[in-house]
């Protein structure tokens, strides 16, 4: 009908797990919309533009990611994931520490995915600043400097990245806690 061949739409859809991703968007970007702010001195519709990019972004990544690797898990960890997404518990209790270090690696790779998009975000965006340093004559001071700014301005976004991840994950966090009871 549409042309897509022979794909399968699942029967059951699973309505808790896309709206608790939507609540924990609606978490985390006016968190890391304000810590945008509050540390890069971006204004404040500028920060909530950067913030609902990186978190859309990633979140759609992280998504691909899992329907990736989803299949290839073994049926143990499939149970227990299905377990989890539809019922809230798990049937093993030794699940929980995997769950644990699991959220640690997604915690890590959610803040380097973000960073690299608020890099390519502010690098795309700022296109005027790079044409006039193109227009204006080198000289050793002034590659020093601009240099110097670069790193200091990376290593800023750096922090500024995992301080608003740490928040949104800690809400996030407690949100799922609150849940849970």
């Amino acid at each position: 009908m549409l042309g897509l061949g022979d794909v399968n739409i699942p029967r059951i859809l699973p309505v808790g797990a896309i709206l608790l991703e939507l609540l924990f968007l609606l978490l985390a970007i006016p968190i890391e919309a304000y810590v945008l702010n509050q540390r890069l001195k971006f204004d404040k519709k500028t920060s909530i533009f950067y913030a609902i990019s990186i978190n859309l972004f990633s979140s759609t990544v992280g998504w691909i990611i899992f329907f990736i690797l989803e299949p290839i898990l073994p049926i143990g960890l499939k149970a227990e994931l299905i377990s989890y997404v539809f019922f809230h518990n798990f049937i093993s209790p030794t699940t929980q520490s995997l769950m644990i270090f699991t959220a640690f690696i997604i915690f890590f790779i959610t803040f380097f995915m973000k960073f690299i998009f608020l890099r390519i975000f502010v690098i795309s965006l700022k296109e005027d600043v790079l044409k006039i340093y193109e227009k204006t004559p080198e000289n050793n001071r002034l590659k020093w400097r601009r240099n110097s700014i670069v790193r200091l301005q990376s290593t800023n976004l750096v922090t500024t990245i995992l301080i608003a991840n740490s928040l949104s994950y800690s809400a996030i966090s407690i949100v799922i806690l609150l849940i849970r009871k």
